[in-house]
């Protein structure tokens, strides 16, 4: 056998139970289990090599996207793969796994009958229920070793170790039950975010091909009626849809979740009269992980929406480096499809990691800090009595990654901001790392409908991370009727531009470790790109006429 380390499992930290969840008992040995086994694929250099080639503006292949048959043609893992896999799990007799399309995922309720099942299957786990809130999840405390002829053809196994998180959106209207009357204008509504970013009333889809898609986690679901209610108060300037398209997975009863309100109510209403799609796991298997479920799903359809917006984060450290590796090539397997996924960056600011000895580092997010996705920050605005300009919203999450190296994008403007710019201590930083967030929007004081209630000063970047994919579904919109293809993986093309059509942010920093050496204070913003606010955010009629010329 070999350490779990080699099989992309939790190899230093795959053990620790993240803080909020108590432990409630050894599960039964025959309780059924669902879990998802990552094939080692192939030909994952060329991926990200034409992935390169497809985002570029400057190459010549630039927008010529690869279908969902020809990913697979690319990247299925080799024959050898599934016999050694498929023969190792019918000598368990596990028999009814599915696959899914690019063939390099096996999962299904049945990819381990039971617990004991698992259980033997990876060797050291050992099975528990953990409880936090309503919310109960199956879980191994237990390293695990699988045999070394094995483990070369497997990325990870889904369902045992990590703990399912998302962002928090929360109301600043109140706190411990009781309203706080501040300083604040009527807040944001999508009126005030067309008149600050530029959008009128003609900015809406029209084209027949386009949609847009936001993804919900963990019992988060929102409501048609919430929906239909927001865009009656608050769409009135411009012509909208008051109803999703679609829903591809189960919705829910019980109440609305805030941060399903928001993600729906907001890419709707600026990325206004374009057909959006809901992703939904709710997670109620005690086994599954509901963010794996969601990129399992784009493996395994041909047709999805061009735009995707994500709230969801974890901490960097919390997760095996082979698993958001792994996760990483996911998300090229969809960039180079021609499609854009956006998440947001977070809303703890620089974060904070507490070392040995009393010492603290920065504390980076996942997928936040993925090379491969445009990661969304947040802002304020200045005056809050006013649309005036933006400064920075103090939570909006951003850094450098710890695991992922800076890609060839972003080297300049990184450089320049690490050369030009008063900045912490280099101890609390990795500065050859993946530099986050790309591109902001307001993120503070939103209204929401939510249970029929209209709420107000809701705040987080999984506000500003649907606005900013309204706007892209709406270019891509333009491009659409100009015969051209969708901006997919927008980044190279972002940074080329080097802030032209974006509001710089230059004005204020963010949160991190409250101790003597930085009190509290992490990054700052700067001209031109910097880790709090990205680039900026966008000045709609000017980057559409930018992103329009090929």
């Amino acid at each position: 056998s070999v350490p779990s380390g080699i099989l992309s499992t939790h190899a230093l930290h795959c053990c620790r139970v993240p803080r909020g969840w108590v432990h409630t008992g050894r599960v039964a040995p025959s309780d059924r289990v669902q879990l998802t086994f990552a094939l080692k694929q192939q030909n994952v250099d060329r991926l990200r090599e034409l992935l390169g080639l497809v985002s570029n503006p400057d190459s010549p292949q630039y927008g010529k996207f690869l279908t969902l048959e020809e990913v697979t043609s690319l990247v299925h893992p080799s024959d050898l793969t599934h016999k050694v896999v498929w023969g190792w799990l019918q000598s368990h007799g596990v028999a009814a796994c599915h696959t899914v399309l690019t063939q390099d995922f096996l999962h299904h309720v049945k990819c381990a009958s039971s617990f004991r099942v698992a259980e033997t299957l990876l060797p050291g786990s050992e099975f528990h229920r953990y409880r936090k809130g309503r919310r109960s999840v199956v879980r191994s405390p237990a390293r695990y070793s699988v045999h070394a002829d094995l483990a070369q053809h497997l990325d990870f196994v889904g369902g045992v170790h990590r703990f399912p998180t998302e962002m928090q959106t929360v109301s600043r209207a109140w706190t411990n039950g009781a309203r706080h009357e501040a300083k604040f204008h009527l807040g944001v509504t999508p009126v005030v975010l067309r008149s600050r970013y530029n959008l009128t009333a003609a900015d809406v889809g029209s084209a027949e091909n386009n949609s847009q898609a936001v993804a919900q986690f963990l019992e988060q679901f929102y409501h048609p009626a919430d929906l239909a209610e927001f865009m009656a108060i608050f769409g009135s300037g411009f012509k909208h849809m008051s109803q999703v398209a679609r829903v591809v997975g189960t919705q829910g009863g019980g109440k609305a979740g805030l941060e399903a309100s928001l993600d729906v109510e907001y890419i709707m209403s600026t990325g206004a009269n374009i057909s959006t799609w809901v992703f939904t796991n709710p997670g109620r298997h005690e086994s599954q992980e509901p963010f794996l479920q969601w990129m399992l799903l784009l493996s395994n359809m041909s047709s999805v929406p061009w735009v995707h917006t994500v709230s969801y984060g974890d901490d960097e450290d919390s997760l095996a480096a082979a698993y958001m590796m792994r996760i990483n090539n996911e998300f090229m397997k969809a960039g180079i499809r021609g499609i854009s996924i956006l998440f947001a960056s977070g809303d703890s600011g620089a974060g904070c990691r507490h070392l040995t000895k009393g010492t603290n580092a920065f504390r980076p997010s996942f997928p936040a800090s993925s090379p491969y996705v445009t990661t969304v920050g947040g802002t304020s605005f200045k005056n809050p009595f006013q649309v005036t300009y933006e400064v920075t919203d103090y939570i909006s999450g951003g850094g450098f990654s710890n695991i992922f190296p800076m890609p060839d994008y972003q080297l300049a403007a990184v450089s320049a901001y690490l050369k030009g710019t008063t900045l912490p201590p280099k101890t609390y930083f990795n500065t050859s790392g993946r530099a986050y967030p790309d591109i902001a929007a307001l993120s503070d004081n939103y209204w929401v409908v939510s249970n029929r209630v209209p709420i107000p000063w809701v705040s987080g970047t999984s506000a500003s991370t649907p606005v900013v994919g309204g706007m892209l579904s709406l270019i891509n919109d333009q491009r659409f009727l100009k015969g051209l293809p969708s901006l997919g993986f927008l980044n190279p093309r972002l940074y080329q531009l080097k802030g032209q059509a974006l509001f710089d942010v230059t004005e204020g920093c963010h949160l991190s470790c409250l101790d003597d050496q930085v009190e509290g204070k992490g990054f700052c913003a700067a001209p031109s790109w910097d880790p709090v606010t990205g680039w900026g955010t966008p000045n709609y009629p000017s980057l559409l006429a930018t992103l329009l010329d090929k």
